[in-house]
C-alpha cells in the first residue's frame, strides 16, 4: 500500500506525517514534530531555514520503515522566500514576516502603483507583508542584493529544491505574492513593472499537483533512501487544508482554517474584485484544481501563543488546557479589542499591549492573567463573527454553517464562543486538514502521473 510523507511546516511549528489511502479514505500517521522559531541577528529576523532542512531530513529517515513509501510534499506558510544565486546556493536566510523591513511598505508604494490598481490586478489583500512589498524593500534599500540573485524560491519550493534540485512557484504560493495576475494565473507584468521588480527573477507557474521530480542522489546516498517522487502540493498551508475541508457534496460552505494565522472565507469559481471586496479587505488565492478561495487573512492563536511564551520568560508555564480553564473563570466579554490591531503583530510582551489596548478603550485595565486570555477568546470570536457577515455580503451567499479546521477545533472554548458570536452552526473538521489535504493531492498527483505514463 503506497505510503506518502506530507511535510507540513507553520509558522511555529513543524511535522512529518504519513499518510496512505485505505478503503476510500485516508488514514494519517504524525512521525516527527518539532518548533520552528525565528533567530534575531542585529535588527533582522530569520527563519532558520537551514534547520527546518535538517527537521525534513530527519522526517525522511524516520519515515525508512515504510518501504513502500512512494512521494514527499511540503506546505509552508505565505509570502515568505529565499534568494537563491547563479550558482545555485542560497544567498542568505529568508526573513521572517513580522520583521520591520516592511512596515508602512503599501502605503509607501502607492505613489507607484495605487491599492486600488493593485487589488484589482492581484485580488489580494493589501498587507505590509506581502511578497510585493518586502521585494519593494529590497529593491530600494538593498538593490545589490537582488543584483546577486538568479531566483526567488516561495519557502515550500525553496525546500523543494534543496531536494529536488527543481525551480518553480507553485500557484497557491505565487498567488499569495500579489504579484500574480489574479484572472490569467501569471505573473502581472504590470505590478512588477510599477514595482520595479525583474521578472528574471521570478520561476515559472505550476499548478499543485505536479510531479516535479526525484530526491537528489546525494540527499539519497546521505540517507540511505530511495529516489522518492517530489510533488508540489498546494505549497500554502491554507490551501492545503481546503482541499481536505471541501464537502464531498459540492455545497457552499464557509471556512476557518484556525492557527497562528486564521483565514476565514470561502471556496469559488472565480476572484471577486469589487471595490467592496477591496475595502472589506478580502483575499482572492489560487487553491487546488485552480479554485480560488475567497478569505479574509486575520491574526488567530498568535496571541494565544506568544502570550503563553511570554508568560513563560517570566516564570508563569501554562498550558494551553490550563489557559482555557483560566479564560472559562473570567467574566465574559468585558474586555475586547481588535485583534488585527497593528501593535499586536510584533513578538514580545503582548500580554500588557493587550491591556493598554483594554484601557484605550475604556475598559479598564485586566485584573489577571486569566482576563487577558478571556479577552483574546472573546474578541477573536467577535472578530470571526464580524468577517463572516462581510463574507456573506461580499458574495451574496448564506452559509448556515461554518466548517472549523486545524489546530482551533481541539480548543472547545473557541469553538463554542464562535457560534455564540455569528449564530451558526460550527462544525469542527480535522485538527490535521493541512496534512491531509497534503497527501490527497499527493495520491491524486502519483495516480495521474501513472495514468498518463
Amino acid at each position: 500500500m503506497a505510503k506518502h510523507l506530507a511535510i507540513d511546516l507553520g509558522a511555529s511549528s513543524g511535522r512529518a506525517v504519513i499518510g496512505w489511502e485505505e478503503n476510500g479514505e485516508i488514514k494519517t500517521e504524525e512521525i516527527h514534530r518539532f518548533t520552528n522559531d525565528p533567530v534575531t541577528v542585529g535588527d533582522t529576523m530569520y527563519w532558520d531555514v537551514l534547520r527546518l532542512f535538517h527537521e525534513i531530513k530527519q522526517s525522511i529517515i524516520k519515515a525508512k520503515k515504510y518501504p513502500d513509501l512512494e512521494s514527499i510534499g511540503i506546505d509552508t506558510w505565505g509570502v515568505d522566500f529565499g534568494l537563491v544565486g547563479a550558482d545555485g546556493r542560497l544567498l542568505e536566510n529568508p526573513v521572517h514576516y513580522r520583521d520591520k523591513r516592511t512596515k508602512g511598505m503599501a502605503r509607501k508604494c502607492a505613489d507607484d502603483i495605487s491599492l486600488e490598481e493593485l487589488y484589482k490586478l492581484t485580488g489580494i489583500q493589501i498587507m505590509d507583508i506581502n511578497t510585493v512589498f518586502q521585494l519593494r524593500s529590497l529593491a530600494d534599500q538593498r538593490p545589490q542584493l537582488l543584483d546577486r540573485t538568479a531566483k526567488i524560491l516561495m519557502m515550500p519550493d525553496l525546500l523543494s529544491y534543496f531536494l529536488s534540485d527543481r525551480v518553480y512557484t507553485e500557484l497557491s504560493m505565487a498567488s499569495t505574492t500579489q504579484m500574480l495576475d489574479a484572472v490569467t494565473n501569471q505573473w502581472s507584468a504590470d505590478v512588477l513593472n510599477k514595482m520595479n521588480i525583474p521578472p528574471r527573477l521570478l520561476p515559472m507557474v505550476i499548478m499543485p499537483g505536479t510531479v516535479v521530480g526525484e530526491l537528489r542522489p546525494e540527499i539519497c546516498k546521505e540517507l540511505g533512501v530511495k529516489p522518492l517522487k517530489v510533488v508540489a502540493v498546494c505549497g500554502h498551508d491554507t490551501q492545503c487544508a481546503m482541499a481536505a475541508a471541501e464537502p464531498a457534496s459540492g455545497e457552499d460552505f464557509a471556512f476557518l482554517s484556525c492557527g497562528t494565522w486564521c483565514l476565514l472565507g470561502t471556496q469559488l469559481e472565480k476572484p471577486v474584485l469589487s471595490d467592496q471586496s477591496l475595502l472589506m479587505a478580502f483575499t482572492n488565492e489560487k487553491g487546488y484544481g485552480g479554485k480560488t478561495s475567497y478569505l479574509k487573512n486575520l491574526t488567530g492563536l498568535w496571541l494565544i501563543q506568544e502570550s503563553r511564551r511570554y508568560w513563560a520568560k517570566n516564570g508563569r508555564e501554562y498550558s494551553f488546557a490550563d489557559m482555557e480553564t483560566m479564560a472559562r473563570e473570567a467574566q465574559p466579554k468585558r474586555f475586547l479589542i481588535d485583534t488585527d490591531d497593528p501593535s499586536l503583530a510584533a513578538p514580545g510582551d503582548l500580554p500588557n499591549r493587550i491591556a493598554l489596548l483594554c484601557q484605550m478603550r475604556g475598559q479598564g485595565k485586566p485584573a489577571d492573567d486569566g482576563e487577558i486570555i478571556r479577552c483574546i477568546y472573546d474578541s477573536l470570536a467577535a472578530k470571526f463573527a464580524k468577517t463572516l457577515a462581510e463574507l456573506e455580503s461580499c458574495t451574496g451567499k448564506t452559509f448556515e454553517k461554518l466548517i472549523i479546521v486545524g489546530g482551533g477545533t481541539k480548543d472547545s472554548l473557541l469553538c463554542e464562543l464562535i457560534a455564540e458570536a455569528s449564530g451558526k452552526q460550527v462544525v469542527k473538521g480535522s485538527s490535521e486538514a493541512t496534512a491531509l489535504g497534503n497527501i490527497k493531492i499527493q495520491i491524486n498527483a502519483l495516480k495521474e502521473n501513472k495514468a498518463n505514463a
